[in-house]
């Protein structure tokens, strides 16, 4: 079966999720920034904006035809203050933007069949969402995708960011373990240097991590 179109926020999604547990295989917040930078990404992809020096400026305010991706267009362009601004701040629109997009893809997902959501109780305190496999598997195809694109040097920019959000939100290390996979995993950590999105995900989690340090209760999510 051959992926579908998808955003690449659905797409890392689908990568990140185990398939059979519905767990995320890297940290839930770390994931979460990657989504939101990788809507960002999409829209960058499709010309309608651009970054520099860490903020993103509108450059084309119509909306795309996917609606995740439109109603992100629509956030920016309200805090875009137009040709006299400065634009807007990426590491702070991912923040603010994260569970947004997260519930987004998960709800796009779930509703073409490609997973299934589950709510459950844990200590009958917190309640916790998995996303195991729907009827239709995206799963296989999309990791076989990633898989190409490691292969062949990563041939286009949209595989370039893939792999770019991969290493900055910790999944490469869960995708490709091991010795053998050192060259996958530095080549990866590079593209997400090289990547403003991926780089802006980094940046993010680190001034969230000095400012607020992580509670062990948020690996629950996992």
């Amino acid at each position: 079966m051959e992926l579908p179109d998808v955003t690449l926020a659905e797409e890392l999604l689908l990568l990140a999720l185990d398939p059979a547990r519905g767990r995320t295989r890297c940290d839930a917040r770390d994931l979460s920034y990657g989504l939101a930078a990788a809507a960002l990404a999409d829209l960058e992809l499709s010309g309608r904006i651009v970054e520099h020096r860490g903020r993103i400026s509108v450059t084309d305010p119509r909306p795309p035809a996917d609606p995740l991706l439109a109603k992100v267009l629509v956030s920016l362009v309200s805090q875009d203050g137009g040709r006299a601004s400065r634009g807007v701040r990426v590491q702070a629109w991912v923040r603010g933007a994260a569970p947004y997009v997260e519930e987004m893809c998960a709800r796009r997902l779930a509703e073409r069949g490609a997973v299934r959501v589950e709510m459950r109780r844990v200590l009958r305190l917190f309640s916790t969402r998995r996303l195991p496999a729907g009827p239709l598997d995206w799963s296989t195809p999309s990791r076989d995708r990633l898989d190409a694109a490691v292969r062949s040097g990563y041939p286009d920019r949209r595989s370039r960011l893939l792999g770019a959000f991969a290493s900055a939100t910790g999944l490469s290390d869960a995708l490709y373990t091991g010795l053998d996979s050192r060259r996958i995993r530095r080549e990866m950590r590079q593209l997400a240097r090289e990547e403003w999105p991926a780089y802006a995900v980094r940046c993010a989690l680190e001034k969230q991590e000095a400012a607020a340090p992580r509670s062990p209760l948020a690996l629950l999510g996992q």
